[in-house]
């Protein structure tokens, strides 16, 4: 009643600053997801496509599949967020929707990894691909996972 929130209020408050972060995280995670799947969708279609080799096929499904699984992974918490409205417990829904959100960044990121061998190998060969998709693999862990590892004890 004086102006000063209370515990309560400020802890309510928080939450919702961070859930805030949350949906803003998957903002920006869908995109590319988005991207993937697209590009992925059409790519059977291309004349190409029916001369690569089978394990080229196969790394394709992978790829294609783990695309399709991240986006469903990272768009689950908005939409169980509408459907559960109002939330009865917050802080359960958001550890919930941070173990979808980060699987879904996970399948995004073996996704990226499969995609750039995919397209490397295809453009100069098998050897470049991997070689490419080690790199991708290496920048992906440092950047969205052991950074933020080392951040966090450094912070």
């Amino acid at each position: 009643m004086n102006g000063v929130p209370d515990d309560d209020q400020q802890s309510d408050e928080r939450d919702d600053g961070d859930f805030s972060d949350m949906l803003s995280e998957m903002r920006i995670l869908l995109p590319g997801a988005q991207m993937l799947s697209a590009f992925l969708i059409i790519l059977p279609f291309n004349a190409g496509f029916a001369q690569i080799v089978h394990l080229e096929k196969l790394l394709f499904l992978a790829t294609f599949f783990l695309s399709l699984t991240s986006l469903v992974l990272l768009s689950a918490p908005a939409i169980q967020h509408r459907l559960l409205r109002p939330l009865k417990d917050r802080a359960k829904f958001k550890r919930i929707a941070t173990r979808q959100i980060v699987a879904g960044a996970l399948a995004l990121a073996v996704a990226l990894v499969l995609g750039t061998d995919l397209v490397i190998s295809e453009v100069f060969g098998a050897t470049v691909g991997l070689i490419a998709a080690a790199l991708m693999a290496l920048l992906i862990l440092s950047a969205w996972w052991l950074l933020p590892l080392y951040l966090k004890r450094k912070l």
